[in-house]
């Protein structure tokens, strides 16, 4: 049976291990436009970026403790096309693997899965921030028909129809029969 505590903006701190254990929950909402770590990503005058989180201890298959961390919401991006603002829509959920100290860290780490320290408090709040930094598009753009900048432009000069300028570079390659390195 699954408790959930649920927490307002700023969540505090909490021993993940024991949320494991328990399988209990935090849940609660943050405001992004207020977290310096994500406030230079967001579209310039946003002045409030919601998202929901949860964050639900378990066990994985491996009877190991975890955190699933799920979030959800919409968020003010600059779109790289067109410099317009762009929603973008957030539905992140995460595995966390805890670790009971620095040895055991170094080894599960190994198994490249993504791994938390939690011999300390843990910070909801930042752990939330953490996946949405791993989560959010490094250049966010528009579908290219919903992008007010309209398609991407061709080089000056250039015909609509042109072929490629790599056309007969791709001609010759499949005319050697491909490019062996020796």
């Amino acid at each position: 049976m699954k408790r959930t505590a649920q927490q307002g903006i700023e969540a505090g701190r909490f021993d993940g291990l024991k949320l494991a254990a328990h399988g209990e929950a935090l849940a609660g909402e943050l405001d992004l436009a207020k977290r310096t770590r994500i406030a230079d990503r967001l579209a310039p005058g946003a002045d409030r970026a919601l998202v929901a989180w949860s964050i639900e201890g378990g066990h994985d298959s491996l009877e190991r403790p975890m955190l699933t961390v799920k979030v959800r919401g919409r968020l003010p991006l600059v779109c790289q096309r067109c410099l317009q603002t762009l929603e973008a829509s957030i539905d992140q959920r995460s595995e966390l693997l805890l670790a009971r100290d620095d040895a055991e860290l170094a080894r599960l780490d190994a198994d490249e899965r993504e791994v938390v320290l939690a011999s300390a408090p843990l910070d909801a709040t930042t752990l939330v921030e953490d996946e949405l930094l791993l989560t959010l598009p490094f250049a966010p753009m528009h579908a290219k028909a919903q992008c007010p900048a309209g398609p991407e432009p061709r080089g000056a000069g250039e015909e609509p129809n042109a072929p490629s300028p790599f056309a007969r570079l791709a001609a010759l390659r499949k005319g050697r029969g491909g490019i062996s390195e020796e």
